[in-house]
């Protein structure tokens, strides 16, 4: 009778794991935390928008700073095939093309639900672009801000005279930095940024909007912006009511902008704060890429006589 019972308390056990696979990837997760990111597909041009090699770096930097404490996946081609992957994330970070192709807009209640579960939801470049309505409510309560066509811009200009949040994790260890990237600004954030934290903020240059106006490229409310001298907000943090973290970055056009050491600690202490993780006093420290990693995972081939050098001179100067 004991062996009969004893067997059955094992076929239970077994088909306990068939029937409920996430309960078992929770089993295996143990104490750990998981970051999962979701990289768009093939975009742009060579080096630009590569958002599988800029996933792949920053993976397995979070990889080597947090060892077992920390459980990484990445989905690639605008997101995982089976969703439900998403269920035992503690953090989600989104780095895709967007607008109104943003491929959460087809996933808008998922998020929605994971978050109101205190998931942390990040968006990066491109990604926290999304349209008005329900998407752009959203990413409102979800990271505290977003790009809205025909109120926000997307030059390409140098971030100099840039100021850092003090003491908020995402900002330890960071000092002022700049680097030439495509950094969107003007974002639409609540009325008087509640709940939202200005974490890298600069005065753009009027040649920021020398394009006529345009659903990207300028409009009269940024341009009144600009002229009062208001400084414009390029990453932010928000504390949701329901527990969860989140964080906006316009930067990351350019993947070799990952070289420099304080923009990707700055995002590095922002990907740990969301999956509430320990962000450590002097930030997440990481190794810095070295050319030759930067050209990994690349979606395109490299174009004839492209020039490395001034890469290689960018990452050795700052």
């Amino acid at each position: 009778m004991k062996r009969v019972a004893s067997w059955l308390a094992g076929l239970c056990a077994v088909a306990a794991l068939a029937v409920c696979p996430a309960w078992a990837e929770a089993g295996e997760k143990g104490d750990k935390k998981k970051l999962v990111f979701i990289a768009g597909g093939r975009s742009h041009a060579y080096g630009q928008h590569a958002f599988k090699a800029g996933c792949e770096l920053l993976k397995k930097r979070m990889d080597a700073a947090y060892g077992d404490k920390l459980v990484t996946e990445l989905y690639t081609d605008n997101w995982p095939k089976d969703t439900s992957v998403l269920d035992s994330a503690d953090a989600i970070v989104i780095y895709c093309d967007g607008g109104a192709n943003h491929p959460v807009n087809k996933h808008l209640d998922q998020i929605d639900r994971l978050a109101k579960k205190g998931v942390g939801i990040a968006m990066m470049h491109y990604g926290v672009e999304t349209v008005k309505g329900k998407s752009g409510d959203l990413f409102l309560d979800w990271i505290g801000g977003y790009f809205e066509m025909n109120w926000s811009v997307n030059p390409h200009w140098r971030n100099l005279n840039s100021e850092l949040a003090k003491d908020h994790p995402m900002t330890r260890g960071v000092k002022a930095y700049a680097t030439q990237d495509e950094w969107y600004y003007h974002m639409r954030f609540p009325p008087e940024m509640k709940g939202v934290t200005a974490i890298l903020s600069a005065l753009p240059p009027k040649e920021t909007l020398s394009r006529p106006d345009g659903p990207h490229s300028g409009n009269p409310f940024v341009r009144e912006a600009v002229a009062k001298g208001e400084k414009q907000v390029l990453a932010w943090a928000r504390e949701r009511a329901d527990g969860g973290r989140g964080f906006g970055f316009t930067g990351g056009h350019f993947h070799w902008t990952w070289g420099n050491d304080d923009n990707r600690k700055m995002i590095l202490n922002g990907l740990a704060w969301i999956t509430k993780l320990d962000v450590p006093e002097n930030g997440v420290q990481s190794k810095r890429p070295d050319l030759t990693e930067l050209r990994e995972n690349q979606d395109w081939p490299v174009p004839e006589k492209f020039d490395f050098a001034k890469i290689e001179k960018e990452l050795n100067d700052q």
